[in-house]
């Protein structure tokens, strides 16, 4: 099938408002950005205190004359949500779940040579329906597909390695053999090429063909004219898919029409590898891997809800440089796009169905639809994912509570079986909240459809009565995250170790492949002791763990991973991560909080100390690497949160602060590690069963230091940061530019080049590139500094932002308590930085430029980017 990009020329408003002119929007469009943020808000601290509306989008379109006759399907990768499809004003679609890619057929709706109307409704005015900052509106891409009225199905080519053979002795080079399934609407034939995805030809043997018909006889795949072939390839010299080489296929399928003689097309990217599971662990094409991950949720910081392509690179590629080799796409399928960038950094993939099955954890989320829904849900889900080799896992859910109950764990068994029969090469898992689910049975905080409806029933009355004070009884996640940030990370991994938690999981783990742990590591050595068949995945982790599980998990194969919370902040679950002061936030969570607080990178992309912690723990990084906690705020009372495990930066510019108190941190494996301020030693540490090492001293400007030695004492490596001056300055760099990962970040063999590297992907990744294609992003970062280009943490100030050339998608700080908007061209800085997004015009050309311009009225700094 041909893909018509389907992005362009939208308008939308609010629904129902009759008087409201239609805005011009483009596709990715998250609406509830935009929206007004209200002490009011019905969805409270879960969506970050934004108001939920409903939306009706329209596209007028005129189909090409020559399209008559033609095939015609729309898809909408994610619509938020209870989406409708309205085509010259009859209704033709409807999808709830508002994470689930769908299809319309609009082959005899959408009529050629003639004005047509598409009309989508997106609702959620009907608050609360998520536990986070969900969006709303058509917040991913659109596609028109085109076909001849014979035709491959969409996503009806499904590509799995079959085999991959002994390297060769002569010349380490292996044999592969691929299965190639291809879904057709009637009999017909159907030929194969493969090629390396780069372009190159892979062999000349690399291609096939069959007969559609016959194949469909065989296989009795036959059905309401459908057909199926079925053909198998040998691929000499064949390039394995691992993170380490993330080798690509690309497979080009043509049909011919037995009837009609009509042709079709389709292309299809696929690796070429194997996973097992099993007593030896999790491994890829043979080989051990242990699976080091971060929790995702979908949304992309100060752009919303957008799956802008661009932004899931830079978001994939942000957790590849800070040392995780996998992401879980919590809690919801993620983008398509999400899985291309997987693909090409070669980073893992666990992907999630839903954050809830039966019971209710808010009044009108997802539970009306799960029962009728879930099976479809899960296909489609299957189907966007079968042929993208990161993808290794699916989850079923999320801290489903419903997993301690008879019921609950008969449909894990049936949703495991479900997901088997769709795909039997990937194992299923969920994750299971262990000490949750003990106190869910026992009646304890938990969830459930009464207290859903009654919260939102309380959220009403209080709005109609304008109380703004934001009390309610917390249940569910948000009365045990309050109990963890009051008593501390280890309330729940300790209570997951009781031996009733064992009781009212064991059922459900026995009904999936992986059994999935949410805080749970203090259970892993008696449970692999106890059950010698059960895999055990870390599905929600705390990084302060990070060392132990590496260590745990490098002994015990059947400990194949672990996904920290989270791997980059997010909207809404307000608070729950993070340690403010008061400069900067009330220490009680309430109105005008707007992010979790709680990522390894912040949301503007920024790795804080945890994720240096992260990359020496997970040994994606030697170190020493040096974090130091706010010299201002030290022995100062901070906003309480189990999920954060240090507040230290990479900073020792702490002007105004000398002579104060200085609590620093340094993450090395080593056998002792010496601190030096200004080239004197002021203290030398040993690391105890972890890999950081704390240190305090007084606050001078100048260098810090850090060095690290082995056992006999010899250096292993050393970093310094140093002070700023008095003297300050705005400054403006390109920190990502959309297509540096394709054109230069990877060597011959696939590698990509500086993944590992801090955070200045541009610079790090080895990467030349400078200019932004037509239409694409550049993420432009916007510090204080000093003349040296030396960030100064404790400047603030009030910028404001303009481009010429392009259009300002987003500009925004990362603050977790924020009252402003990331619309609006202005924005506070947060200790010293702000971050501005910018696409540049889709008309522009080579040698046009993209410039951005930002001023505090008292400094400036200006940007150029060149088109290329």
């Amino acid at each position: 099938m041909h893909a018509i990009e389907f992005n362009h020329d939208w308008s939308y408003r609010h629904l129902g408002a009759a008087s409201e002119p239609f805005v011009p929007v483009t596709i990715p469009h998250d609406a509830m950005i935009g929206e007004k943020r209200s002490p009011l808000a019905a969805s409270g601290f879960n969506s970050g205190w934004f108001e939920g509306r409903d939306y009706e989008y329209v596209r007028r379109f005129t189909p090409h004359a020559s399209l008559a006759g033609s095939t015609m399907i729309l898809e909408f990768e994610g619509v938020y949500h209870n989406a409708e499809v309205w085509i010259n004003g009859e209704r033709v679609a409807f999808r709830p779940y508002g994470y689930t890619n769908f299809t319309v057929d609009a082959t005899d709706r959408l009529i050629a040579g003639r004005e047509n109307e598409i009309r989508v409704i997106a609702r959620n005015a009907d608050q609360p329906n998520s536990r986070w900052y969900s969006g709303a509106g058509i917040y991913r891409p659109v596609t028109l597909w085109v076909a001849p009225r014979e035709y491959i199905a969409l996503d009806g080519v499904t590509v799995c390695t079959l085999s991959i053979g002994s390297p060769d002795a002569a010349d380490g080079e292996r044999t592969a053999r691929v299965g190639i399934t291809v879904d057709t609407t009637a009999a017909g034939t159907v030929s194969v090429d493969v090629r390396r995805h780069a372009g190159a030809p892979a062999s000349a043997d690399d291609s096939a063909s069959a007969a559609c018909g016959q194949a469909a006889a065989v296989e009795g795949a036959a059905e309401n004219g459908s057909c199926r072939a079925v053909l198998e390839l040998d691929i000499p010299g064949a390039r394995l898919w691992s993170p380490d080489r993330p080798n690509l296929y690309a497979a080009h399928i043509r049909y011919r029409s037995e009837r009609t003689g009509a042709v079709d097309d389709a292309d299809v990217t696929f690796g070429i590898r194997e996973i097992a599971w099993g007593s030896g662990g999790f491994k890829i094409n043979g080989e051990r891997v242990i699976i080091q991950g971060a929790c995702l949720h979908h949304d992309n910081g100060i752009l919303g809800a957008c799956a802008y392509a661009d932004a899931e690179e830079r978001k994939i590629a942000l957790m590849k440089a800070n040392g995780y080799n996998a992401v879980r796409s919590a809690h919801n399928p993620c983008s398509k796009a999400l899985l291309d960038a997987c693909d090409r950094l070669g980073v893992l993939v666990m992907d999630e169905y839903i954050d809830h099955w039966y019971i209710h954890k808010t009044q009108h989320d997802y539970v009306d639809y799960f029962d009728e829904w879930w099976r479809r849900d899960l296909t489609d889900m299957v189907v966007k994912d079968r042929n993208h080799p990161s993808v290794i896992l699916y989850s079923t859910g999320n801290e489903v509570s419903e997993t301690a109950q008879k019921r609950g764990i008969a449909l894990t068994r049936e949703m495991t079986g479900f997901l088997h029969r769709l795909d039997p090469a990937r194992p299923v898992t969920c994750g299971v909240n262990i000490f949750f689910n003990f106190l869910n049975s026992i009646g304890f905080g938990r969830y459930s459809d009464e207290r859903a409806a009654k919260e939102a029933v309380v959220a009403e009355r209080r709005r109609a009565a304008g109380e703004t004070d934001g009390r309610h009884k917390a249940v569910g996640s948000e009365f045990f995250n309050t109990m963890a940030g009051v008593l501390g990370a280890d309330f729940m991994k300790t209570g997951a170790a009781l031996p009733f938690c064992d009781r009212v999981t064991r059922g459900a783990f026995a009904a999936m492949d992986v059994a999935g742990y949410n805080y749970g590591i203090k259970r892993y050595r008696h449970d692999l002791r106890k059950y010698p068949r059960r895999l055990i995945l870390g599905s929600e982790t705390f990084c302060s763990d990070a060392y132990r599980f590496r260590e745990l998990a490098k002994r015990n194969p059947r400990l194949i991973g672990d996904f920290v919370w989270s791997g980059m902040d997010y909207l809404g679950e307000t608070g729950v991560g993070a340690w403010e002061y008061e400069d900067y936030a009330s220490l009680s969570i309430g109105y005008g909080w707007l992010t979790a607080g709680s990522g390894r990178v912040d949301l503007t992309g920024k790795p804080l100390g945890e994720a240096r912690y992260t990359q020496v723990a997970l040994e994606a990084a030697a170190g020493p690497f040096i974090a130091v906690c706010p010299v201002n705020h030290t022995g100062d009372r901070h906003s309480p949160s189990a999920w954060k495990m240090s507040h230290a930066v990479e900073s020792w510019s702490w002007n105004g602060c000398d002579g104060r108190k200085a609590n620093v941190e340094v993450y090395a494996r080593a056998a002792t590690v010496a601190l030096l301020v200004n080239g004197r030693e002021v203290g030398r540490r040993s690391p105890k069963r972890d890999c950081i090492v704390r240190f305090s001293c007084t606050y001078e400007p100048g260098s810090l230091e850090a060095i690290a030695y082995d056992a006999d004492g010899r250096e292993i490596g050393r970093h310094a940061l140093a002070s700023a001056s008095d003297r300050t300055e705005l400054r403006a760099e390109l920190e990502w530019v959309a297509g540096m990962v394709d054109d230069s970040c990877g060597d011959a063999d696939g590698r990509p080049v500086g993944s590992s590297g801090p955070a200045g992907l541009v610079g790090s990744a080895g990467s030349s590139a400078r200019c932004v294609r037509s239409g694409r992003l550049a993420f432009v970062r916007v510090r204080y500094t000093d003349e040296h280009g030396i960030t100064k943490p404790l400047e603030r100030g009030t910028l404001r932002a303009s481009v010429t050339g392009g259009d300002l998608l987003g500009f925004g700080c990362a603050a977790p308590c924020n009252r402003g908007s990331f619309v609006t061209g202005e924005t506070g800085t947060y200790y010293g930085e702000a971050l501005a997004v910018v696409r540049a015009g889709e008309d522009a050309a080579p040698g046009d430029v993209v410039t951005v311009n930002v001023t505090d009225g008292a400094h400036t700094a200006a940007l150029t980017v060149p088109v290329g």
